[in-house]
């Protein structure tokens, strides 16, 4: 049980719940700054039923196995894969809400706005959907980062997933909204996220 509170257990956890915090924050005044504070509720935090029991369970892989496999927690380097996968998500994912402005909403528009655009600049040049690349790349991170074998599986397959179902359904709406122009962007760049067209 003192495995909890060792050098490992505190540098590997404390890092966990600083990212999820710094995460939902960020998008939360990230989402202020471009749709205005009038326009944006706490569901731009992002914060699910499910993504809240995912993030429990994983904790509780976390403890289960520092306890009884201890020397499962000390691959450093794997950890710190993980953490860099975490800001390197972060960053692309902040890129594309930056870039996009006005055009990123967290929830997908079924109807066209005068403001939308399609935005095929910066890391748009790169791949379609950077939000959601950048979003499993930090969850994985996550679970990488405390190296949680069975958590970083199942992050990665519920979250790729969950974008192959939700990219065509955005998509759908972006060929109605944007035409030919969509469908040529479309065929030019790839979506992001793996085996995912």
């Amino acid at each position: 049980m003192t495995e909890i509170f060792s050098d490992t257990g505190f540098r590997q956890l404390t890092q966990m719940f600083l990212a999820i915090i710094f995460f939902h924050t960020s998008e939360y005044i990230l989402a202020i700054a471009v749709h205005g504070k009038s326009r944006v509720t706490l569901s731009s935090l992002l914060i699910s039923k499910h993504y809240a029991l995912a993030m429990v369970i994983s904790v509780l892989e976390y403890l289960t196995e520092i306890v009884f496999f201890p020397g499962l927690k000390q691959h450093w380097w794997i950890s710190n894969l993980g953490l860099i996968m975490i800001v390197s998500g972060e960053i692309i994912r902040k890129t594309a809400i930056i870039t996009a402005g006005r055009s990123f909403t967290h929830l997908i528009k079924i109807r066209k706005e005068d403001h939308h655009k399609l935005v095929t600049e910066g890391v748009y040049q790169i791949m379609r959907h950077p939000s959601y690349t950048g979003f499993l790349v930090w969850s994985v991170g996550t679970q990488v980062m405390l190296c949680n074998p069975v958590s970083a599986v199942a992050f990665a397959v519920v979250v790729w997933r969950f974008f192959a179902e939700r990219i065509p359904y955005e998509e759908h709406y972006l060929k109605q909204f944007f035409g030919r122009q969509y469908v040529e962007y479309a065929q030019r760049v790839p979506s992001g996220v793996p085996f995912v067209t």
